[in-house]
């Protein structure tokens, strides 16, 4: 008999009361534990810090402090920080990626996508409102294609499992469609993922994707 998995620990992050609540409640009922709620950016470092949750969803308008400085505060106790958000803006989606979010979804998004997508999120998917993700691959592929100063420092040395499944991962592949198109389980591939970032002192994988695409991983096989 397999022992079940524990639940996915989520705080949540919003100034609207009524709206947070609706969100722990609607992420209770599916089956998550939410380990906190905060009204603020500086209330939620701090309850982050202390109960160290494997999700974070953040409203990123807070009223005390720039939601860019948020997410970088979160990320020390939590490096899954998905971005629920009021606003479609294309400079808010950048500025929340560049700054470590894992994923961003508009606040017009259907309940039930809300939910599935904060599993992946624990899974460790990069999810987006359909159009933002290609709108995030683009400006990296354009932050790639800048011109760079020399780096001296040597890449660390990847095996070729490791390369394959990070070229998939550049592509945009969920990792359980990497699972299929490389025959492995989506644990294996989750390792991968985790040895790749490991390696490249990265911390999520919107990093991932951004470091696959500046190595000309992204391009045609």
């Amino acid at each position: 008999m397999t022992q079940a998995q524990p639940p996915v620990r989520v705080m949540v992050v919003d100034d609207h009361p009524m709206w947070r609540d609706g969100v722990a409640r609607d992420l209770t009922e599916a089956g998550y534990e939410v380990v906190a709620t905060a009204g603020d950016g500086a209330e939620a470092v701090r309850r982050a810090a202390a109960t160290r949750p494997d999700v974070i969803v953040l409203d990123l308008h807070l009223p005390d402090l720039p939601g860019v400085d948020v997410i970088r505060g979160l990320l020390t106790s939590c490096p899954r920080v998905l971005v629920l958000s009021a606003s479609g803006d294309q400079q808010d989606v950048l500025d929340a990626v560049k700054a470590g979010a894992t994923g961003y979804l508009v606040k017009s998004a259907g309940r039930e996508d809300f939910l599935a997508a904060v599993g992946r999120t624990a899974a460790g998917d990069a999810v987006f409102t359909p159009g933002l993700a290609g709108l995030v691959l683009g400006e990296y592929r354009r932050l790639a294609e800048a011109p760079r100063a020399p780096d001296d420092a040597v890449a660390p040395a990847l095996t070729d499992r490791e390369t394959e499944v990070l070229r998939l991962v550049a592509k945009g592949l969920a990792y359980r469609q990497i699972a299929e198109r490389l025959v492995l389980s989506h644990r294996t591939v989750q390792n991968h993922v985790q040895n790749t970032l490991r390696k490249l002192q990265l911390h999520n994988r919107v990093e991932l994707v951004r470091y696959a695409i500046e190595q000309g991983l992204d391009g045609d096989d």
